[in-house]
């Protein structure tokens, strides 16, 4: 009986060894998974410590960034602003220069309606007004250059026939004829087509060329306008450039050739 008893109390001692034993390795582990979790608390702490800081950092940043754009925002207001009042100014000064332009362009008018006006008086209509215009003129619409250019040319047939000539000018293949009138009507445009068979007999050397009919008025009637053209002449006419052509801007005068009988 004893010794049943002594033999419980020995497997009771070693089964309570082992359970020390067993609990303090236990203990152990958790010590370590303790101190390793509060090791990893820590680094965590401190991760989170940084990243708090760079927050901060990044927060004070963006205030600094905002601060940057309210201002940016505020100057291109003012620059908006700026601009629109130079937009406006610079409407204001556009008006003014068409304004300025045309009352340059009416004086420049009025101012060669003048010297036409004191031309007609004076019969000096051809030379103070065509002549100086007509170079430019057939560089501009033929893009020719004139060899010479007569005025008032009078010639006298040996039948003793006289006829007096207002403007040629000759160029290499055309000749410019061209009759002056201070008032353009379609009679003058009629007399003007019988004027180039004339050209012809007073003129045989010139027989080669094509001839380009120009009339010339201080005043030019819409429906004379209209008229000469259907005839095929170019109408000058007081404007900005002296005289200047008052065709249509696609009108191509004929080229009158000449035909024996």
């Amino acid at each position: 009986m004893n010794y049943e008893i002594a033999e419980r109390v020995d497997r009771l001692e070693d089964l309570l060894g082992q359970f020390i034993v067993q609990t303090n390795t236990s203990l152990n582990l958790l010590t370590r998974e303790v101190a390793n979790l509060s090791n990893e608390m820590r680094i965590f702490k401190a991760e989170m410590k940084d990243f708090k800081d760079e927050m901060r950092v990044f927060k004070d940043e963006m205030a600094d960034f905002k601060d940057e754009m309210r201002v940016f925002k505020d100057e291109m207001a003012d620059f908006k602003d700026e601009m629109r009042v130079f937009k406006d100014e610079m409407t204001d000064f556009k008006d003014e220069m068409i304004d300025f332009k045309d009352w340059q362009k009416e004086q420049t008018l009025q101012m060669n309606k003048q010297w036409g006006d004191l031309a007609n008086k004076m019969g000096t209509m051809v030379e103070d007004l065509v002549f100086p215009s007509i170079s430019k003129i057939v560089s501009e619409k033929y893009n020719l250059t004139l060899e010479w250019i007569m005025v008032r040319v009078s010639k006298k047939l040996k039948d003793g026939r006289i006829k007096e000539f207002d403007l040629i000018a000759i160029s290499q293949e055309f000749v410019f004829l061209n009759s002056t009138k201070s008032t353009l009507d379609s009679v003058d445009v009629k007399d003007f087509v019988k004027e180039i068979g004339l050209f012809w007999e007073f003129f045989p050397e010139y027989r080669g060329k094509k001839l380009i009919g120009l009339l010339a008025s201080l005043n030019v009637n819409k429906s004379v306008l209209t008229y000469a053209e259907r005839k095929g002449f170019l109408v000058l006419g007081v404007g900005m450039e002296i005289m200047e052509i008052k065709n249509q801007p696609d009108f191509k005068a004929k080229e009158w050739i000449y035909k024996a009988n």
